[in-house]
């Protein structure tokens, strides 16, 4: 059992955790100071022992299903975490390789596109803001106006190259868009733990 709590905890482990906890505020055995705390400490949690001790003093099932108690498959075929049996690619799910995403099971090309729309969203809609008044402008003006948004994109944008450029080579796009995936969720379950706690005050 030692060596199960200090296996690496996956997200669906930390998402049932979640969904327990919220049933716990649900309950009344969690205020909402402990739950957004232990929330917290859900997303943050790396092992399944962190994830148990999120839920020690409440009653319920654990948190998630120990990919060790998972049955093995004959012919020496080892059971892959979450109990999923590896692909023909050497992957648990058999989604891995070219243009599969390994964390999400998702097209690889689908997290890049993702985190590409959140490096480069804000100067896409400045550029949008900054072009639709120079075109303004140069109407009003009768006569096609240098393009003085130029000044403003041009280093912004040369910024956001090398920090594109970098971010492929480290992959930072699965890594990036896994956090701001977490971060959504836990905000997700925060505000809807607070409408159900406004709605119990009533």
């Amino acid at each position: 059992m030692e060596r199960q709590g200090g296996m690496r905890a996956a997200d669906t482990d930390r998402a049932a955790t979640a969904e327990r906890l919220r049933v716990a505020l649900e309950e009344g055995r969690l205020d909402l100071h402990e739950y957004d705390e232990r929330l917290q400490q859900t997303y943050g949690a790396k092992t399944y022992a962190e994830l148990d001790a999120v839920l020690a003093d409440l009653p319920g099932p654990a948190p998630a299903q120990r990919s060790a108690l998972a049955p093995r498959e004959p012919a020496g075929v080892p059971a892959a975490p979450g109990g999923l049996q590896p692909g023909p690619d050497g992957s648990p799910d058999g989604t891995a390789g070219p243009g599969r995403d390994v964390a999400a099971g998702a097209p690889a090309g689908g997290t890049s596109a993702r985190w590409l729309a959140e490096v480069w969203g804000s100067w896409l809609r400045v550029a949008a803001i900054l072009t639709a008044i120079w075109l303004i402008s140069s109407a009003g003006s009768r006569d096609l106006l240098f393009y003085w948004p130029l000044w403003a994109l041009g280093p912004w944008g040369a910024v956001l190259l090398v920090r594109t450029a970098g971010g492929f080579a480290t992959g930072a796009p699965g890594r990036d868009v896994d956090r701001w995936g977490r971060r959504r969720a836990e905000r997700a379950d925060r505000r809807r733990a607070r409408r159900e706690h406004r709605r119990r005050g009533r």
